[in-house]
């Protein structure tokens, strides 16, 4: 999930340079967003944040990503890009999410779905679900933390993973998210942490395997009046390697990536209040290829 509205560029605030330029090898496009009208107090439409606070919250956010990511290091060899092996058995290229007519799940495993199909189909749906549940606000509790890791993965390593969970939010980690340490929020607030896939690409598909990354965008922050943690959105590209197992699909190992990641939009912001209501108001989907 990548942060980061404000690019603080001198006081070029609230827009960015029209030129190319080079970060980490990466050749990025900074366009020129148009000032507000004439007599606007508000200027372009953008909302104002302290470039402190989003800079100290950043780091929370990629240490909150980064926690499934930090559980599954290893398993697979990784290129000079960082990128997973995945070069065995057949390889599949992007295509349309359109509707195949088939039933992408008939069951659930607690609040999961469950039963996915046995063909590339049914990988996409359960790589896109899983994304799901491991970027919610429930990994943030013990109990529902270790329910979500055993829904979804191998059970050869459902138990190291858990462990390594249980470090990766550790007490310190809840208080930087502005939680208790049982993961609770503090009263009148609503912490948000819920992953919304935009697509998927299968990278190696085989009878009894499958690599799928899933291309994200994700909200996370606390809302509520008096929040100093709003709630941002964020871009992000999960990579999965599932195998078949019992009778499903689940995750062997899997990684994360930043991006990528549009241009934000001239919405305003909404406040604190109607983000909490939209989170409590509307739930979440089943996703299917």
């Amino acid at each position: 999930m990548s942060l980061g509205d404000e690019d603080g560029y001198g006081n070029d605030a609230g827009r960015t340079s029209d030129a190319y330029s080079t970060i980490g090898g990466t050749r990025q496009t900074r366009t020129r967003l148009p000032d507000g009208p004439a007599g606007d107090p508000y200027g372009p439409r953008r909302p104002a944040r302290s470039s402190r606070s989003l800079i100290t919250f950043a780091g929370v956010v990629v240490l909150l990503l980064g926690a499934i990511a930090f559980a599954n290091m290893g398993g697979d060899k990784a290129d000079s890009n960082g990128k997973s092996d995945t070069t065995s058995g057949a390889r599949a290229g992007a295509a349309p999410t359109s509707p195949t007519g088939t039933k992408p799940v008939t069951g659930k495993n607690g609040t999961i779905p469950s039963g996915f199909a046995h063909n590339q189909q049914g990988a996409e749906s359960a790589a896109s679900n899983f994304a799901v549940a491991l970027g919610s606000a429930d990994m943030f509790v013990v109990s529902s933390r270790q329910a979500i890791v055993q829904a979804t993965h191998d059970p050869a390593v459902v138990g190291k993973l858990t462990a390594d969970l249980d470090t990766a939010y550790s007490p310190d980690f809840l208080k930087n998210v502005g939680l208790s340490e049982d993961g609770k929020a503090p009263s009148g607030l609503t912490f948000v942490s819920r992953t919304v896939p935009v697509g998927t690409k299968v990278i190696e598909h085989t009878a009894d395997s499958a690599t799928v990354e899933v291309w994200c965008t994700g909200l996370v922050g606390m809302a509520g009046e008096g929040s100093t943690k709003p709630v941002t959105e964020t871009w992000f590209t999960i990579s999965e390697r599932l195998k078949w197992i019992g009778n499903d699909w689940k995750i062997e190992s899997s990684s994360q990536t930043e991006g990528p990641t549009p241009v934000s939009g001239d919405n305003r912001a909404s406040s604190a209040d109607e983000i909490a209501g939209a989170v409590e108001g509307y739930g979440g989907f089943v996703y299917a290829r």
